[in-house]
Protein backbone atom coordinates (compact mmCIF):
# COMPACT_ATOMS: atom_id res chain seq x y z
CA UNK A 1 0.00 0.00 0.00
CA UNK A 2 3.00 2.09 0.55
CA UNK A 3 4.68 1.12 -2.66
CA UNK A 4 1.03 2.59 -4.13
CA UNK A 5 0.21 5.75 -2.07
CA UNK A 6 4.28 6.88 -3.02
CA UNK A 7 3.88 6.32 -6.86
CA UNK A 8 0.28 7.80 -6.96
CA UNK A 9 2.15 11.11 -5.26
CA UNK A 10 4.83 11.14 -7.80
CA UNK A 11 2.60 10.66 -11.05
CA UNK A 12 -0.32 13.08 -9.58
CA UNK A 13 2.79 15.76 -8.92
CA UNK A 14 4.05 15.54 -12.34
CA UNK A 15 0.46 15.95 -13.78
CA UNK A 16 -0.29 18.93 -11.81
CA UNK A 17 2.97 20.36 -12.38
CA UNK A 18 2.59 20.30 -16.19
CA UNK A 19 -0.76 21.68 -15.66
CA UNK A 20 0.51 24.27 -13.71
CA UNK A 21 2.98 25.00 -16.08
CA UNK A 22 0.60 25.15 -18.94
CA UNK A 23 -2.30 27.60 -17.01
CA UNK A 24 1.01 29.81 -16.05
CA UNK A 25 1.97 30.12 -19.82
CA UNK A 26 -1.45 30.54 -21.04
CA UNK A 27 -2.58 33.68 -18.72
CA UNK A 28 -1.95 37.05 -20.72
CA UNK A 29 -0.30 38.48 -18.14
CA UNK A 30 2.48 35.92 -16.85
CA UNK A 31 3.01 35.25 -20.95
CA UNK A 32 3.86 39.19 -21.77
CA UNK A 33 6.26 39.34 -19.16
CA UNK A 34 9.99 39.79 -19.76
CA UNK A 35 12.55 36.87 -19.67
CA UNK A 36 13.54 36.02 -15.93
CA UNK A 37 16.99 35.99 -14.94
CA UNK A 38 18.79 32.55 -13.85
CA UNK A 39 17.77 32.61 -9.75
CA UNK A 40 14.10 34.19 -10.71
CA UNK A 41 13.14 31.37 -12.69
CA UNK A 42 14.59 28.60 -10.26
CA UNK A 43 12.66 30.08 -7.85
CA UNK A 44 9.65 30.34 -9.56
CA UNK A 45 9.95 26.12 -11.13
CA UNK A 46 10.85 25.21 -6.88
CA UNK A 47 7.40 27.26 -6.36
CA UNK A 48 5.58 25.30 -8.74
CA UNK A 49 6.56 21.93 -8.13
CA UNK A 50 6.41 22.69 -3.99
CA UNK A 51 2.55 23.52 -4.75
CA UNK A 52 2.02 20.61 -7.36
CA UNK A 53 3.72 17.81 -4.40
CA UNK A 54 1.44 19.80 -2.03
CA UNK A 55 -1.95 19.28 -4.13
CA UNK A 56 -0.35 15.79 -4.57
CA UNK A 57 -0.49 15.02 -1.16
CA UNK A 58 -3.82 16.05 -0.38
CA UNK A 59 -5.32 14.11 -3.21
CA UNK A 60 -3.29 11.44 -1.86
CA UNK A 61 -4.46 11.36 1.43
CA UNK A 62 -8.26 12.30 0.30
CA UNK A 63 -8.66 9.13 -1.83
CA UNK A 64 -7.12 6.36 0.00
CA UNK A 65 -8.36 7.57 3.31
CA UNK A 66 -11.97 7.84 1.82
CA UNK A 67 -11.33 4.06 0.55
CA UNK A 68 -9.94 2.91 3.93
CA UNK A 69 -13.57 4.61 5.42
CA UNK A 70 -15.13 2.66 2.79
CA UNK A 71 -13.74 -0.84 4.09
CA UNK A 72 -14.16 0.04 7.67
CA UNK A 73 -17.99 0.98 7.29
CA UNK A 74 -18.53 -2.43 4.56
CA UNK A 75 -16.92 -4.03 7.43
Amino acid sequence: MIKASLLIMVVLTVLIAMGLRWREQRVPQVAARKRLDLLARGKKGLDRWITAAMLAALVTILVLGGLHWLNVWQG
